[in-house]
């Protein structure tokens, strides 16, 4: 065996000993975090989420506007904003439109070309859904001749609002009466407007009950969606869906009692339109019309 080689440090054989195993450690990454090597991805943390609890988002927030929704929305937006800048057509356009508040589409020709039936010409032209033309209709134009009689004067706000659905818009009438009151109590035949609304079996029924529940609105200058509105409706019609649209209104109405801090909890039986009736339950509890 030759010798080795002068200055050449012997090689150890064996297991390393603890400062060998301190030398081979995998090299720190700046301010100390462990390098990755081939092969290997480095565990990141499973991004944030920034999507609220259900419970707390207004239920309209939780299903996208159908063609009903989406034409009254762009109708009554552009209508809207030229009826505050006093613009002439705008304002004989709904005095027109208010006339027939609560009133059914196509009884009146002299309507004909008003109301969003138009925009809704168009958004059907290019949204290749299966809703039925003729309750798409119905719900725009009677959504757009409520906004009338609903804006009807005021030209300083808008009374219609994406943030304001039928439920929170009545709670929050009902907060406002409450505020006159002495001990604060529910307003018992506001609660139960919106609850006739809810029994009504015809939609010229529902019209004019809602017609009523406008009108009060107006009085405090409480806005609303109105293209929710006319999305809820047009489903409703469909009778199918007519239990998830009552449960809907409903849950608007608990909901804003909730985040209105009112001085009452959202399970007060007093805050409650219909105590039986849950929100995964199919419904057929509701009778005819009153």
């Amino acid at each position: 065996m030759g010798l080795r080689p002068p200055g050449r440090p012997r090689r150890r054989v064996g297991p390393p000993t603890p400062s060998d195993a301190h030398r081979r450690r995998r090299p720190l990454a700046p301010h100390g975090a462990p390098m990755t090597t081939t092969g290997q991805h480095a565990q990141s943390s499973p991004p944030v989420s920034s999507t609220q609890p259900l419970s707390t988002l207004a239920p309209d927030r939780s299903r996208p506007l159908g063609p009903a929704g989406r034409a009254t929305r762009r109708c009554v937006s552009g209508l809207q904003r030229r009826y505050r800048q006093d613009n002439p057509a705008a304002v004989a356009e709904l005095a027109r439109l208010r006339r027939r508040a609560g009133r059914t589409a196509h009884q009146v020709q002299d309507h004909w070309g008003l109301g969003g039936l138009e925009e809704l010409t168009d958004v059907l032209a290019t949204s290749g859904t299966g809703v039925r033309r003729e309750h798409a209709e119905e719900a725009v134009y009677l959504t757009v001749t409520l906004w009338a009689l609903h804006q009807q004067s005021l030209r300083t706000t808008d009374m219609h609002d994406p943030k304001g659905s039928l439920g929170c818009a009545v709670r929050t009438l009902i907060r406002r009466k409450r505020e006159d009151k002495p001990g604060g109590e529910l307003d018992e035949p506001l609660r139960k407007r919106l609850v006739r609304v809810g029994t009504a079996d015809s939609i010229e029924s529902v019209a004019v009950r809602l017609r009523e529940i406008v009108l009060l609105l107006r009085g405090e200058q409480v806005p609303l969606d109105y293209g929710r509105l006319a999305d809820q409706l047009c489903r409703w019609q469909h009778r199918p869906e007519r239990a998830g649209v009552r449960r809907e209104w409903g849950r608007e109405f608990h909901l804003a009692a909730s985040r209105g801090g009112n001085g009452r909890k959202s399970g007060d039986v007093a805050d409650e339109i219909e105590p039986t009736l849950s929100a995964d339950e199919d419904d057929n509890s509701y009778g005819p019309g009153e």
